[in-house]
């Protein structure tokens, strides 16, 4: 084949596309176990941080197992599915069902003697999802922890979710107001409550609000589908409800 030819120029790229093709394809399929295990030791991490176990990478499966001593799968009405496993639920797909349809994960972790649920997260902030984990102590009602991500986000605003000077605001706050209604924790602009854990709202991420609202309604409408549950743990808390 003439090497000047258009022919075998067109010739010459089409097997280059090939090869490049074929060694990037062989390279993604040799690195999925890697990046799913990353993936999954990730998540390991932020569960265990919402109680405040901080773990390197690499030590997050060994202490997924001490701490974390239950890992379940609610159905709408707050009785356990025994047959979905709740790590394997994908909450990006899992959003998108019916509220029958879903299942909801939830992870019990004993720490110090102490037992804490924790309840992961999924909503919408400005430009695409957020998402989270937070715990609550064994009362059902106080916040312990919480930790958020993005995918979008803008850096130095609604990206400041991932910061830890936002995420505390969370610890010790209520879900519950004081007439024992659900209602979340509300991400308030111009927030002028200071330290008061018992009013069910924290500060804003000055030029945020957006995002901000985002974590709220997140929160929101994350735990509600838990409340079911959460009745048959604490009976306080059924009794509350009903009045």
């Amino acid at each position: 084949m003439n090497r000047d030819s258009n022919s075998y120029t067109f010739f010459f790229a089409a097997i280059m596309v090939i090869v490049v093709a074929g060694i990037l394809s062989f390279t993604a399929i040799s690195l999925k176990p890697t990046q799913d295990n990353n993936v999954k030791k990730e998540k390991m991490q932020n569960i265990l941080s919402t109680v405040g176990i901080t773990v390197e990478r690499k030590d997050a499966e060994e202490a997924f197992k001490k701490y974390i001593v239950d890992q379940i799968s609610l159905k709408k009405d707050g009785t356990v599915d025994e047959n979905t496993d709740a790590f394997a639920i994908d909450l990006a797909k899992e959003v998108k069902k019916t509220d029958t349809d879903q299942r909801y994960p939830l992870y019990v972790a004993q720490l110090d003697g102490k037992k804490y649920y924790i309840i992961p997260l999924r909503g919408n902030g400005l430009w695409d999802a957020i998402w989270g984990y937070i715990s609550l102590n064994d009362d059902l009602n106080t916040v312990k922890g919480a930790v958020f991500d993005h995918k979008g986000e803008t850096p130095g605003l609604g990206a400041e979710i991932t910061k830890a000077y936002f995420q505390q605001r969370f610890t010790d706050e209520k879900i519950f107001d004081k007439s024992g209604n659900f209602v979340g924790v509300s991400v308030v602009k111009g927030y002028n409550g200071g330290d008061n854990k018992d009013d069910n709202e924290v500060s804003a991420i000055s030029g945020a609000t957006i995002t901000s609202r985002g974590v709220s309604n997140m929160i929101q409408e994350r735990l509600a589908h838990y409340i079911p549950y959460f009745e048959t743990v604490n009976p306080k808390i059924a009794e509350a409800l009903k009045n």
